[in-house]
């Protein structure tokens, strides 16, 4: 939307940031199974190349490490050719989320996640060995 462009015609980057923030959060509470997530960390980001008017972008998000509250995430935002399919990696940065209880306070991520993590990252081993 015109209110998101700079002078230069390129989306400012705290538009960036706070897309990236919301699909990052999102991805976060899906894989850790509850809504209680919030942002801890941002990582340095990276702004490749500039997003114009008219652009589409995908965002893409690859678990990096889940620890007991938290997960950080690599993430990884792509300009989009609707006509093409071609992808364009414009902006990466890594996030962590921690859990939270109703008080705001830490609390551990659920077993059943992290017994799903250690599977995917078994099957990962198996994929790449072979």
């Amino acid at each position: 939307m015109g209110k998101d462009i700079g002078i230069h015609g390129n989306v400012f980057g705290g538009f960036m940031m706070s897309w990236i923030d919301e699909a990052a959060a999102a991805y976060a509470t899906e894989y850790c199974c509850t809504p209680n997530m919030v942002t801890l960390i941002v990582g340095e980001m990276l702004f490749k190349k500039p997003l114009k008017i008219g652009n589409h972008v995908r965002l893409y998000g690859e678990v990096a490490h889940l620890g007991n509250t938290s997960i950080k995430l690599n993430i990884d935002a792509r300009k989009y050719n609707v006509y093409s399919g071609d992808e364009t990696s414009v902006c990466t940065t890594s996030m962590t989320f921690v859990r939270i209880d109703d008080d705001g306070q830490p609390t551990p991520i659920g077993e059943s996640v992290r017994r799903k993590h250690q599977e995917l990252l078994a099957e990962e081993g198996a994929v790449a060995v072979h």
